[in-house]
């Protein structure tokens, strides 16, 4: 033990590096847990829409989405909804929504700004529509 506090103590730079590492990691991970914003799994996001009523939201591109997409799922592009261009999606406000991107890492932006917009519940998909084809659930090819 002594062995590990004096390898702390000569690397100062490289403890403090680790010390924020990982408090950013715990922030992380509380933030995502207090969100109002909730990550679905695959799994989670077909139990939301065949029990709750639930609609996913694609905000890939057009070409992206005609190619292959989640079954019913909702077209809106990522740059609509940040302009506030939701006329298509107002008749799912008081529905669970879904948002799906390509691999998960944009759909969060669009996510905030549907529930400032009002909707009521707003989920986002784990991983985006890589999750839910490598997990072999079905889309809509054409």
């Amino acid at each position: 033990m002594e062995e590990f506090f004096t390898f702390l103590a000569n690397n100062a730079v490289l403890t403090g590096v680790w010390l924020v590492i990982f408090g950013l990691i715990i922030f992380t991970s509380i933030k995502i847990k207090m969100s109002p914003i909730k990550q679905l799994s695959p799994q989670e996001l077909t139990f939301t829409v065949n029990k709750e009523n639930g609609v996913v939201i694609d905000i890939r591109a057009n070409n992206e989405f005609t190619k292959q997409h989640i079954i019913d799922a909702v077209h809106c592009s990522n740059e609509k909804i940040t302009k506030g261009e939701l006329t298509t999606l107002e008749k799912y406000k008081d529905r669970p929504i879904i948002v799906v991107c390509a691999q998960g890492m944009s759909a969060n932006k669009a996510a905030s700004q549907l529930l400032k917009a009002g909707y009521s519940s707003v989920n986002l998909l784990k991983g985006g529509m890589s999750a839910w084809v490598a997990a072999g659930l079905p889309t809509v090819k054409k």
